[in-house]
């Protein structure tokens, strides 16, 4: 099977190495560019169904590129998220739109040559155990036994991070039926946007609407997948993107956004005209507060400099949703007792209360299934598996290379759906 591999076998904490950190002998592009941990493999076996019924042979049809396969590419997790992402060797790619390839005993949900979108969650019920608290109480995606491998024999939270399963980022991979979403005659460009519109809903709920203001933080493919979640959810909402440029401003407004501003202090002056609020200047910080500022923050880049307009930017009793993955960010909390604020964070996505116990992502594949649905310019790119480092250059370069999501085709004989 080809496949691009990441060999961990170095120690651990290269992962978040700065280059002159490595240690001695680990090799000159250990752990540091988009290509030291990677590498193109011909001769990686093909994932082997687990022993336990239900398990499905996929193959990739695209597979997007995300932050957290950058950060692995770079050299760049979290010094803490160290330790959910374990394994030593990973095929990469949970972003994924896929045609079953062959089915296991149990199978009765999809067959031969279906299309499925894969949620990458694995939890308690893919690895044979009794269901922990967090499984119990509707929450897979934090599922408390997610580092023992169990029947899947993965020792990670989500398909792509350990190579016992595979991952889209390879010409096959393995999933539970249960991971599964049927997408039928859906676009491939549409269909591989399931997973990331899927935690951009799964954010978005997070926040039980209180007001009429919203703002959203961060040009990626995340940020504008919220915006449109917030749109569908809220047809009368105010949102407004910051941080769009001149090439994803008008992306924002088709995504939903009522208006679009770029970053910096002066957001706060501008909502205050458009909103009527009043602006409180500080004599020592740069960034002026809000008063009678916006309901909600989505904050989706996770910078301390993104965190902290939004904690700006909030009205009293507001809430500031953090939407992704950051690692360690120096932030004045002050205004969040001060304020009375609620800090959400949120990760991946499931079952959804607000969607009576439906999954976030049979929701979203009923979107995408939707012309309505604004998504279509979001895969800018379309690289073969060959041309990995291009696609990773690529999404590592976002905008400045004309990029929102990048994408790879792990095998040309798999037709891609138009």
């Amino acid at each position: 099977m080809r496949a691009v591999l990441a060999d961990l076998s170095i120690p651990r904490y290269v992962l978040t190495a700065a280059a002159q950190t490595l240690p001695r002998g680990a090799g000159r592009n250990a752990g540091w560019g988009v290509a030291g941990l990677l590498s193109l493999r011909d001769d990686l076996p093909r994932p082997a169904l687990p022993g336990a019924p239900g398990w499905v042979l996929l193959r990739p049809e695209l597979s997007g590129i995300c932050g957290s396969d950058t950060a692995v590419a770079h050299a760049r997790s979290s010094p803490v998220l160290s330790g959910y992402f374990s394994a030593r060797r990973q095929i990469l790619g949970h972003e994924i739109v896929a045609v079953v390839a062959a089915t296991g005993p149990g199978v009765t949900s999809v067959g031969e040559g279906d299309r499925v979108a894969v949620d990458p969650v694995l939890s308690c019920a893919h690895r044979g155990f009794a269901p922990c608290r967090a499984c119990r109480e509707g929450h897979p995606y934090v599922c408390e036994r997610f580092d023992e491998p169990g029947a899947s024999g993965c020792h990670a939270p989500i398909q792509g991070f350990d190579a016992a399963l595979g991952g889209g980022w390879g010409e096959y991979l393995v999933a539970h039926q249960t991971q599964l979403h049927p997408v039928g005659a859906i676009a491939a460009r549409r269909a591989v946007l399931a997973e990331p519109a899927s935690i951009a809903l799964h954010a978005a709920l997070r926040w039980p609407r209180r007001g009429d203001r919203a703002v959203v933080i961060g040009p990626g493919s995340i940020g504008l997948l919220v915006t449109a979640a917030l749109r569908r959810l809220h047809p009368d909402l105010d949102v407004t993107v910051v941080g769009p440029g001149t090439f994803s401003r008008d992306r924002a407004v088709r995504a939903g956004a009522t208006r679009t501003l770029e970053p910096g202090p002066h957001v706060v002056e501008a909502l205050a005209r458009e909103h009527g609020g009043r602006v409180i200047r500080p004599r020592i910080t740069r960034t002026p507060i809000l008063q009678q500022g916006v309901d909600v923050v989505f904050d989706c880049v996770g910078h301390s400099s993104t965190i902290d307009l939004g904690l700006h930017l909030l009205r009293s009793t507001g809430m500031l949703v953090l939407v992704g993955s950051a690692g360690r960010q120096r932030t004045d909390w002050s205004l969040v007792w001060n304020r009375q604020l609620t800090v959400q964070g949120t990760v991946y996505s499931g079952p959804e209360p607000a969607l009576g116990g439906r999954p976030a992502m049979a929701e979203v594949v009923e979107w995408l299934g939707d012309p309505a649905y604004p998504v279509d310019d979001l895969v800018t790119h379309v690289y073969g598996l060959d041309d990995w480092r291009a696609a990773l250059a690529t999404a590592s370069a976002g905008p400045r290379a004309g990029a929102v999501k990048v994408t790879l085709r792990p095998d040309p004989a798999v037709p891609l759906t138009e």
